[in-house]
This record gives structure tokens, sequence and C-alpha cells, in this order.
């Protein structure tokens, strides 16, 4: 994985945007680099990076969440000095509520990501509803640079099934993200799954299961 100054992440509900924002911090951090997570979801209350506030702890990396997170207020307010976090030294890895409603919040940050270097990465996978064509994930991604001002810049495939996930599972998702890649004239930035299932993938990000699938928990209808 390639990162920038600003690494942004993006993608439909349940796509497992927060799970993939975890493991970059968490990769990064293991390489010795200063890393920062900023909880950008002013939609989901559910599961979010400021769920993982002792895991970062336990690794030194900073994390800033709004005012409400993990309270029993969630309300979409924030009051982050994104200047301020820009500034600090090392990456930052910003893990963004789901679809265009989340995407909005970025957009009173734009004169900061444009000052900087950063990405926005769209994470897809094709076992979710809304997304399990092409043309929806793609229509999608078009919905979140209009809500938020920005362009993407890649995609992660991180097709996967929950607990039932295999091989073959991801292996089978290689045509659809193709063919995403493809319509977005995008390259392919990562293929994310649980390293025993990622033998001669390339673009191969192994990582580790920290967030239950919301459909496991709650269904589909509830994401």
């Amino acid at each position: 994985m390639e990162y920038k100054k600003i690494n942004i992440i993006t993608g439909h509900y349940g796509s497992g945007k927060t799970n993939i924002s975890v493991n970059m911090a968490l990769e990064l951090a293991e390489r010795g680099e200063k890393v920062t997570v900023v909880d950008l979801d002013i939609v989901n209350p559910y599961f979010r990076t400021a769920d993982f506030e002792a895991l970062f702890g336990e690794h030194n990396i900073q994390l800033t969440v709004p005012t409400y997170a993990n309270s029993n207020l969630d309300i979409p307010a924030l009051g982050f000095d994104m200047n301020g976090i820009a500034d600090r030294e090392g990456y930052i890895i910003i893990d963004v509520g789901g679809d265009d409603e989340g995407a909005k919040a970025l957009g009173r940050y734009l004169p900061v990501f444009r000052k900087y270097d950063t990405q926005m990465l769209y994470v897809i996978n094709k076992c979710r509803y809304l997304t399990k064509e092409p043309e929806e994930a793609l229509q999608l991604m078009y919905d979140i640079e209009n809500a938020s001002g920005l362009k993407c810049d890649g995609i992660i495939n991180n097709t996967n099934l929950g607990s039932e996930t295999d091989s073959n599972i991801v292996s089978d998702s290689a045509e659809y993200a193709k063919a995403v890649c493809k319509a977005a004239n995008l390259p392919l930035v990562a293929v994310t799954s649980q390293k025993e299932y990622l033998s001669d993938t390339d673009n191969a990000f192994p990582v580790k299961i920290y967030v239950k699938k919301l459909w496991e928990q709650f269904g589909d209808e509830q994401v």
C-alpha cells in the first residue's frame, strides 16, 4: 500500500472502510511512522474508528474524533482543526461515513486537502447490496465525489462476506474490481482480505478483522 500525507477512506455502508483504516494505521505504526486517525463518520454510530482508542494507544497512534463520538449523542457536528491535524508529523488516515451522506463532511476541509499531498481511496465490496454490479459501484463513487468535492485516486477491493469469506469469494471478485477500475479509469491500489485468502493476488494487502461486519450483527436492512 502506498500512502500520501492525507489518506481519505470512503465507500458504501458496510464495505469495510473502518477495518481498512484501522489496518492501515497499524501498518504505518509498525513501520515506525507517526500516525493520526481521524474519525469523520457522522452517519454510522455502530462501528467507527473511535471504538479503537485503546488499540491505537498501544501503538502510539493519535486519534481525533467528533466531540459526540462514543456518547449517547450522535449528531452531524464536527469540531476539527483539520489544519492543525495536517500539520502534525507523519500520516493522516481519515475514516469517512458511508456513501455520499458521509462524504459531505469532507467538503468543509477542501482547502486543507488541496494544500497537502492527499488521496481519496474508494472501497468496493461485491457482496454488499447496492454495489453488487460494477455500474452500481461506479455510480456511488460519482455520488461520493460530487458530495465531497474531491476525486477518487484509487480503488480498494475489499470484497468479503464476513465469516463466510474464503479464497473463492476473493478471487471471484477480481473481474468485478477490474471492471470498476476500467470504467472509473482508476488504479486498483489494493486487494484486502485475511492473509490466507490472498495467495497469488496482485496488490495484496492482508488485513486482520477488527470490525465485525454490520450485516452479521444487524442485517442488511439496518446498514
